[in-house]
């Protein structure tokens, strides 16, 4: 499971392909590396999940980490998109975060056997992700 900030990765947890994403959710979330400033009333902090993530168990931790979370069936987002016009699902950034990590293929297919080595590059590809989006590139 990835969580990003901005367009960028800012936390990860690797686990098993067989595991499902509201397993991970409260420890993607623990782990987040970019120190978070603290929730005010006047800029909150949301977190955009999609149906699967839809339970009270999700809910309360996101409440008891200062976020506040928009849970939408892909239904809800379909109606949205018919009615308000030039309307985009918040999820887009998630989704085209997993596609540039999907482009090394060193970690779309698991070789490595321990999970430490796995998580490096996993890092490493993150860390080569946010440079090429900070422009220093050219």
């Amino acid at each position: 499971m990835l969580v990003e900030g901005h367009g960028l990765p800012i936390s990860i947890e690797v686990a098993g392909a067989n595991r499902h994403d509201i397993t991970l959710i409260e420890a993607t979330l623990r782990n987040i590396v970019v120190n978070r400033p603290e929730p005010r009333e006047e800029e909150p902090q949301n977190l955009c999940l999609d149906k699967g993530y839809d339970s009270t168990g999700v809910r309360e931790l996101l409440e008891e980490l200062g976020y506040i979370g928009h849970i939408k069936a892909r239904n809800e987002e379909a109606a949205e998109l018919r009615v308000i016009p030039g309307y985009r699902a918040r999820r887009w950034k998630v989704e085209r975060t997993h596609s540039w990590l999907n482009r090394f293929r060193r970690i779309l297919i698991r070789w490595e056997k321990k999970v430490e080595n796995y998580f490096g590059m996993l890092h490493l590809v993150c860390a080569f992700i946010t440079y090429r989006c900070s422009g220093l590139l050219g």
